[in-house]
């Protein structure tokens, strides 16, 4: 399970600060110690503000300014987006999860992704054989808090179109950036319209009003390890060769943008609706603990593709309202913006165009 907290901070492109964090905590492993079923709305209810705040920030840094690039002007963005979680899901109880076999031991609040890194919340893990026999029950933590801010990165290259209209698109090849790390590829595409030629030479108008929609996809694969401790008995498939992780990421972004250049410097508002879609699986044969001794040793089933987090837990749906600038010095831009919506974000970056 080590590996797969590694996943879970590393997926989103992060600091090294995020790897450090993910190499140094063990408290995530314990997740293991439970049914499929237990760990399964366990990791759901950990990590719901980890995609969340990536989904959103994946929707971030498409414009700046509703004027679009003249034809066949482009310009190279690169930004990050960070989404800041908000304190509603910066906790979970644990008793709310109905888990079959797993009780908090003191407090039922326990932290998740985006919670108080200081917070240590202790479980009780049952064997499901014989509940009620206090030989037969395993004490442990849950992991602790990370961050509460989510980022996402940005690649994209805008070329200008006719009739005040470009095309966008985000573009990172599957590439495997380490053994630790894995494989990412990104792909998006978007379109924008500057409305404020369209009345006639007699309308124009004083400023530049635009539509921008944009969709981005990013995908994630990482093998992985997770084998039961030596001498252990398992019970099922003991081929563990063949783990890896699998995630999907996607996200629309609907904006009307309004922009008034002044020299060098533009301003920008828009408003809009965002929605994201998370799909993130362990593929492949992994033990966990289904049963202690009465000695206290922990005895181990093997299932195949046990974790899925999907749905609407791990998706963003809602209203969003922008407000940034985008600076322009000859072919250098500069670009800054904050979103107000559900998970609020920030987002800068740097251009280089004509």
């Amino acid at each position: 399970m080590k590996k797969l907290y590694t996943f879970i901070t590393l997926v989103i492109l992060t600091s090294a600060t995020f790897k450090a964090s993910a190499q140094s905590d063990n408290g995530i492993s314990d997740l293991f110690k439970g049914s499929p079923g237990d760990v399964n709305k366990l990791i759901n209810a950990y990590s719901n503000p980890l995609f969340k705040g990536f989904g959103n920030s994946l929707n971030g840094g498409w414009t700046n300014t509703a004027k679009t690039q003249s034809l066949l002007h482009f310009v190279v963005r690169v930004s990050a987006t960070a989404s800041m979680v908000p304190s509603s899901d910066k906790t979970f109880d644990i008793n709310s999860l109905n888990l079959d076999n797993i009780k908090p031991s003191g407090s039922s609040i326990a932290p998740t992704f985006g919670g108080d890194k200081n917070l240590s919340t202790g479980i009780v893990v049952s064997d499901p054989s014989a509940p009620n026999d206090p030989t037969r029950k395993y004490n442990t933590t849950l992991p602790k808090g990370v961050s509460q801010y989510i980022p996402a990165p940005q690649v994209q290259l805008t070329i200008g179109l006719i009739k005040s209209t470009d095309f966008t698109v985000r573009f990172i090849p599957t590439t495997k950036i380490t053994n630790d790390v894995g494989s990412v590829g990104m792909f998006g595409f978007g379109l924008k319209h500057n409305f404020a030629n369209d009345f006639g030479a007699k309308h124009v108008l004083p400023f530049d009003l635009a539509l921008a929609v944009g969709y981005t996809r990013l995908n994630y694969t990482k093998p992985l390890s997770v084998q039961p401790d030596a001498g252990s008995t398992v019970g099922g498939n003991t081929d563990f060769t063949n783990q890896s992780l699998e995630g999907h990421f996607s996200g629309w972004n609907t904006q009307i943008i309004l922009s008034k250049k002044l020299l060098f410097f533009t301003p920008f508002v828009s408003v809009g609706y965002l929605s994201s879609k998370t799909d993130v699986g362990l593929k492949g044969n992994f033990p966990f603990v289904t049963g202690v001794t009465n000695t206290g040793k922990p005895i181990y089933t093997s299932y195949a593709n046990p974790i899925s987090i999907t749905g609407s837990a791990a998706s963003v749906n809602g209203a969003r309202a922008d407000v940034g600038f985008q600076m322009s010095l000859f072919f250098f831009k500069l670009y800054g913006s904050y979103s107000f919506a559900a998970y609020q974000s920030v987002n800068a970056g740097i251009g280089l165009g004509f």
